[in-house]
C-alpha cells in the first residue's frame, strides 16, 4: 500500500476494534485520532482538520449520521466512511444522503477498509482544478466551486463540481449512469444511484435560469448533457 500520512479521524465505541483499527491504520502510515463517541469527534474537528472520517453508525451521546449531518454542514469536502453493523438499504440510502463517500460493514477486512481509504484519498488529489468554464450562459469557477449567472452566484459542493465537472466533459452526449457513478464514486450500486438523482435534480436547480440547458434522463441508460454548441 501507498504511505499517505494523512490524519484520520476514528469515531469508535468499540475498545477492542477502535484500539485494532487505529494500531493497524497506524502501520499502514496513516496517524489516528481515536474517539469513543460522537460529541468527542465533533471537538476533534473543531481543533484539528482531518483529511478523512471514519464514523461508527451506532455510537453513545451522538450516533455517527447525527455526527455527520453536523460536521456536513460546514465541511463538504472532507471524504467519510460509516463503519456499521447494519446492512440495510433505508441505513445505507440515509448515509449517503447525509454525504458519506462509502460504506464498510462489519465484520470486515482491514485491507478492505484500508484500499477504500486510499482509493477517497487519491480521488481527492486527482481532481484537476479547472479555472473557469462557460456552460451558456453560465461560468462554472471549479476553484472557488461558484456558478456565475450575471447577478446570481451559487457556491456548490465538491460532490457536485465533481458531478458537474464529468458532465462537462460528456456534454452533448449519452453519458452512462454507471460511468458517472464509477467516475465519482468509485464504483456503480444501487445506493450510489440514488444519491446521484438527488445531485442530478439540485444541479438541474442551479442551471435553470439558462433555459437551453438541460439534463436530460435516458431511461434505463443514463444522462445527456444538453448545452449550446454555440456558447461554448
Amino acid at each position: 500500500m501507498e504511505k499517505h500520512n494523512a490524519k484520520l479521524l476514528l469515531a469508535e465505541d468499540d475498545p477492542n476494534l477502535g484500539n485494532l483499527l487505529q494500531e493497524y491504520l497506524t502501520v499502514e502510515g496513516f496517524e489516528v485520532t481515536l474517539v469513543r463517541n460522537g460529541e468527542e469527534a465533533l471537538q476533534a474537528t473543531l481543533r484539528q482538520k482531518y483529511e478523512l472520517y471514519l464514523f461508527d453508525v451506532m455510537m453513545p451521546i451522538k450516533d455517527g449520521f447525527s455526527l455527520a449531518e453536523q460536521i456536513r454542514k460546514t465541511d463538504k469536502t472532507t471524504p467519510l466512511i460509516f463503519i456499521t453493523a447494519k446492512s440495510l438499504k433505508l441505513d445505507k440510502l440515509k448515509g449517503y444522503k447525509i454525504g458519506a463517500d462509502d460504506y464498510i460493514t462489519k465484520p470486515f477486512d482491514e485491507d478492505e477498509l484500508v484500499w477504500k481509504i486510499e482509493a477517497l484519498l487519491r480521488r481527492k488529489e486527482l481532481i484537476i482544478e479547472i479555472d473557469t468554464v462557460t456552460i451558456g450562459t453560465y461560468t462554472f469557477d471549479r476553484k472557488n466551486q461558484q456558478l456565475i449567472c450575471n447577478d446570481y452566484c451559487k457556491r456548490i459542493t465538491e460532490r457536485e463540481c465533481e458531478i458537474l465537472d464529468f458532465l462537462i466533459q460528456n456534454q452533448n452526449i449519452v453519458l452512462k449512469r454507471k460511468d458517472l457513478l464509477i467516475a465519482v464514486w468509485g464504483k456503480d450500486d444501487y445506493f450510489l444511484g440514488r444519491s446521484l438523482d438527488v445531485f442530478i435534480s439540485k444541479i438541474r436547480k442551479y442551471l435553470k435560469l439558462d433555459k437551453e440547458i438541460s439534463i436530460e434522463n435516458i431511461f434505463g441508460v443514463g444522462f445527456v448533457f444538453n448545452v449550446p454548441q454555440q456558447k461554448m
